[in-house]
């Protein structure tokens, strides 16, 4: 995660915790003058639509007077969801015996996807088995990850 990322997060937490969720993560996806920033939260009670709504006005809140986003920006804050997208090694090892999608910032193997399943951790870096072949992948290489839902 970039600079800006980790402070864009560590603001986001802070605002975050105030209405009493949890941070499950944070996605700054840019788009030329316009941005999106998704925060994603979690409670043990679950999440509704006035939950996001309450997270989303303090977070704004927050925003409007840390602007830390220097450009023009949409504010969406949702539930993680089934399909879950893994920001930390703490929650990869939470999903361990899962299937995830994973795409990587540099190639391992001449590949940067893989589809398989999570094994676990290793130090800083996660486990991931793909057609019987187990590649060890450091969360500094990973550009995104996420659950693959199992009905």
């Amino acid at each position: 995660m970039a600079k800006q990322e980790l402070q864009l997060e560590s603001v986001v937490e802070k605002a975050v915790a105030v209405t009493g969720f949890d941070l499950w993560g944070i996605e700054l996806v840019r788009a030329g003058q316009h941005s999106i920033l998704r925060v994603y939260i979690e409670h043990p009670d679950g999440i509704s639509v006035d939950n996001c709504a309450e997270v989303s006005r303090q977070v704004s809140a927050v925003l409007d007077v840390e602007d830390p986003i220097t450009n023009e920006y949409t504010l969406e804050v949702s539930s993680p969801g089934l399909d879950r997208l893994l920001f930390k090694l703490e929650q990869y090892a939470a999903y361990s015996d899962h299937q995830i999608n994973l795409k990587t910032k540099m190639p391992i193997d001449g590949r940067r996807k893989f589809k398989g399943l999570l094994k676990g951790t290793e130090n800083d870096s996660i486990v991931i088995e793909v057609d019987r072949e187990e590649y060890v992948i450091p969360i500094k290489n990973i550009d995104k990850a996420q659950v693959v839902p199992q009905f």
